[in-house]
């Protein structure tokens, strides 16, 4: 069984609920365990600004699956959500990053972990803060570190 951190996002639809949809289908990956999810955020789009805001939210599991495993399971149920790839940043229903694998480094065609954008991202940082604030990003830092590093303006925890 390997720790696996997953970050969730949606600006479309009913993202509250594509959230709590997706957590939900993440929960029932074959022997896989929900072990904490944090609160949502609302947050400011990221890299392409005319879209409506995000609300994101991190969640841990622990699973057997390899990382291209879990890349295809959390593929899956973003289609399951509607999810349409056609711009770069664009607006979407679901959106799922694998963002860390406990004890795994990948740089292939199809997956990086850990995620190349981590230590970039608030949307990310904010609710993987509530879950793992020690958590060490090889070659970057710990997770409350990088966070201290990023600009949180516009960024609001939601009840």
């Amino acid at each position: 069984m390997m720790r696996a951190y997953v970050a969730l996002g949606s600006n479309l639809g009913d993202s509250r609920k594509q959230l709590l949809d997706a957590i939900n289908a993440l929960a029932d990956l074959p022997h896989t365990h929900l072990l904490a999810r944090s609160h949502v955020y609302r947050t400011p789009p990221w890299g392409m600004h005319d879209q409506p805001d995000f609300l994101n939210a991190v969640v841990a599991l622990e699973t057997p699956l390899p990382p291209h495993e879990l890349l295809d399971a959390l593929l899956d149920i973003e289609r399951a959500a509607g999810r349409e790839r056609k711009e770069r940043w664009g607006p979407r229903t679901l959106d799922l990053d694998l963002l860390h694998v406990a004890g795994k480094s990948v740089n292939d065609e199809r997956l990086t972990l850990p995620h190349p954008h981590i230590a970039e991202r608030a949307f990310v940082l904010l609710p993987l803060n509530e879950l793992a604030p020690d958590l060490e990003i090889p070659g970057q830092g710990r997770v409350a570190d990088l966070l201290r590093a990023v600009d949180t303006q516009g960024c609001e925890l939601l009840a």
